[in-house]
């Protein structure tokens, strides 16, 4: 996408989040996601915060968010661009995680921290059912994870 064609991009508030994710406290984990490409790419935004439950316990003195909440905020990223990017806003498909390749944890990611998760579709298309996703999680342009991810679109409490 040319920098020009910047207008078309789309973004999810929180309101709109929860209209797509099923996930509430303590296990919402986007704060928001802008450039929505359809359902190319997006980047979303978490602000973490030593409110957050793990960080009782994960750990102790020295508050670090746990590498798997990262890459849960990067698939909960891909599901916000699928819902927007697909319009499936309304209905009763859910995304589903389903695999997580080639994970790779990079930098601590800390109370004050802005993460930002960068998606992109490698595979799937609107219509179908599986797709799966490159993520670059960053804080302050630095990489913290990345990985790739899997996930299937189906019907609320699966398919009948």
């Amino acid at each position: 996408m040319t920098a020009d064609a910047n207008t078309d991009l789309k973004s999810a508030d929180i309101a709109l989040i929860q209209q797509i994710l099923p996930h509430r406290y303590p296990f919402l984990l986007v704060d928001k996601v802008v450039d929505i490409d359809g359902y190319s790419s997006a980047r979303g935004i978490k602000n973490v915060t030593m409110n957050e439950p793990h960080f009782q316990g994960h750990f102790p003195g020295t508050p670090i968010m746990p590498g798997v909440t990262i890459v849960e905020a990067m698939a909960q990223t891909s599901g916000v661009m699928l819902g927007v990017g697909m319009d499936m806003i309304g209905t009763d498909l859910l995304i589903y995680f389903m695999n997580i390749d080639k994970c790779k944890f990079r930098r601590k990611v800390v109370p004050g921290d802005v993460l930002e998760m960068k998606v992109t579709t490698l595979r799937g298309k609107p219509g179908g059912k599986i797709f799966k996703f490159s993520g670059v999680a960053t804080v302050d342009g630095e990489v913290a994870a990345e990985a790739e991810f899997t996930a299937m679109v189906d019907r609320q409490g699966g398919a009948s």
